[in-house]
C-alpha cells in the first residue's frame, strides 16, 4: 500500500537556493524574517500584512500552505479533503533514523499530515479546489500521499467540470519512498489529463522553489501557468546543470522571469495580485459546480 489512513511522517530535501547565502558574512539571512536580498528585518505581523513580501525590495518570502490558502481563498470557504491520508513505509527506509520517525517529526513540527493541503474553496466567490504545497514539510517532497491527494482533487473536479488551483513549492520526489515516489509523476500527469478531458481546468502557480519531479509533472501542465517573481522553477538547480554541462549559465537561469521570456510560464504575478488574477481566470474558465 502506498499510503494509509492513520498517521505515522521526513528528511528535508535541500535544493539550491537562488537567494543570498544565509551564512553570508554581513549577518543577513540569520533570521527567517530577515530579507536575504536587502537585509531588512521584520516582525511576523509586519510580513503578514504584506503577504510575506519585503516592502523595501519586493523579495517574496516562502509561504506555508495554510497561510497560502488564507491569502487566496474567501474566508471560511476552505474545506480540507483527504486529511486522514498518511504515508506508509513499504520500503522500511532507514538513513540516520527510520523514515516513519522523520514523518512523525515533520508532522509535529508543521502540524500537517504531508506536504500538500487540498480541498474545496472559493476565490472571489468562484468555486474551485485548491492544492497548495508546503516546502516546510520535508522540502515539499512529493511522495505517495502528495500524489494521491492531488489526483483525488483532480478526479473530483473532473466529475464536476471544475477548476483545480495548484500552488507548487517542492524540492522534487521523496527519496525515502523510492520508485513509489517516482510513480507519482505519471499518476499526477494522468490525473491532469483526465481533468482536462472532462472539461475541467488546472491553474498552476509556481512558487519558490518548484523543482524536480513536481516541475516534471503536474506543475508544468496547467491550462494557465503563473509564477511568483524570482521563483526557481527548473528540473535541476543551476549548480547541478552547470557542473553537468560544464558551461557558465545565465544569472537568471531557471528563474520565473527567464521561464516567462522563453514561454514556459504565461505570466509572472506578484503576490499582491495573485488572488485577483486567479479570480479573473476562474471567471473565464468557470468554477466547480
Amino acid at each position: 500500500m502506498l499510503w494509509m489512513s492513520t498517521p505515522p511522517g521526513h528528511i528535508d530535501v535541500s535544493i539550491e537556493h537562488k537567494r543570498a547565502d544565509p551564512a553570508r558574512s554581513d549577518g543577513r539571512g540569520d533570521h527567517p524574517n530577515t530579507c536575504p536580498t536587502c537585509g531588512s528585518h521584520y516582525r511576523d505581523e509586519e510580513l503578514a500584512d504584506t503577504l510575506r513580501v519585503c516592502p523595501q525590495c519586493g523579495h517574496h518570502f516562502p509561504v506555508r500552505a495554510p497561510e497560502r490558502i488564507a491569502q487566496l481563498a474567501d474566508p471560511g470557504t476552505f474545506d480540507e479533503e483527504d486529511a486522514e491520508l498518511r504515508s506508509a513505509d513499504p520500503l522500511e527506509f532507514f538513513d540516520l533514523k527510520p523514515y516513519v520517525e522523520r514523518l512523525a517529526e515533520a508532522e509535529l513540527r508543521t502540524d500537517l499530515g504531508d506536504a500538500i493541503l487540498t480541498g474545496r474553496a472559493a476565490i472571489d466567490g468562484h468555486a474551485c479546489r485548491i492544492a497548495a504545497m508546503d516546502f516546510s514539510f520535508m522540502g515539499g517532497s512529493m511522495g505517495s500521499v502528495v500524489g494521491e491527494r492531488f489526483a483525488r482533487a483532480c478526479e473530483r473536479s473532473a466529475d464536476e467540470g471544475g477548476v483545480v488551483v495548484s500552488v507548487a513549492a517542492s524540492g522534487g520526489a521523496r527519496m525515502q519512498e523510492g520508485i513509489l515516489a517516482l510513480m507519482q509523476l505519471p499518476k499526477t500527469v494522468a490525473a491532469v489529463g483526465d481533468l482536462q478531458d472532462a472539461g475541467g481546468t488546472l491553474l498552476s502557480v509556481l512558487a519558490h522553489p518548484t523543482t524536480g519531479g513536481v516541475t516534471a509533472s503536474f506543475a508544468s501542465l496547467g491550462d494557465v501557468i503563473l509564477a511568483e517573481p524570482g521563483a526557481l522553477t527548473s528540473f535541476a538547480g543551476p549548480r547541478v546543470v552547470a557542473q553537468t554541462t560544464r558551461e557558465k549559465l545565465p544569472d537568471d537561469f531557471g528563474l520565473a522571469e527567464s521561464n516567462y521570456r522563453f514561454g514556459h510560464v504565461d505570466a509572472v504575478v506578484v503576490r499582491s495580485e495573485l488572488r485577483s488574477t486567479l479570480a479573473r481566470l476562474l471567471r473565464l474558465f468557470g468554477g466547480a459546480r
